[in-house]
């Protein structure tokens, strides 16, 4: 399976909304396991409570956004054939938190699939999103 190219996307997606607000300091940190990984992106602009609010709910974790399908399908990889690639764009935010630090913003997602083993990274297992099966209506 080609998680580097799918990680590598996500960096640089996160790293280039954060960078939009020119900030003097970014570190990300990334925590992988086969099955999700954990990536935290602080940075020290400070956001108002709207943007904050904002960032949230698109993140949210029960909001349907169908019309972002094709842009997570590319970002899966358009070389992943069969079941690497349906595992790989599955794929889902199981929890995600924007919060305040030290005068900035600090972004967490928690990424995985339906493996996702919550007691491997600092999430709360009663806050963890289950993945949802899309439907056939």
């Amino acid at each position: 399976m080609k998680t580097k190219e799918f990680v590598l996307h996500l960096l640089g997606e996160v790293a280039n909304y954060v960078l939009e607000s020119r900030p003097s300091r970014m570190v990300i940190s990334l925590h992988q396991e086969d099955d999700g990984l954990h990536l935290c992106v602080v940075d020290d602009c400070e956001r108002s409570d709207e943007e904050l609010a904002a960032m949230t709910a698109a993140l949210d974790k029960n909001s349907e956004r169908p019309e972002l399908a094709e842009y997570y399908g590319a970002m899966g990889g358009t070389d992943l054939v069969g079941e690497a690639r349906l595992n790989l764009i599955s794929w889902q935010i199981m929890h995600a938190e924007v919060t305040r630090s030290n005068g900035g913003t600090k972004i967490d997602l928690w990424l995985g699939g339906e493996r996702f083993d919550p007691k491997k990274f600092s999430i709360p297992a009663d806050k963890v999103r289950k993945p949802s099966v899309p439907s056939d209506e």
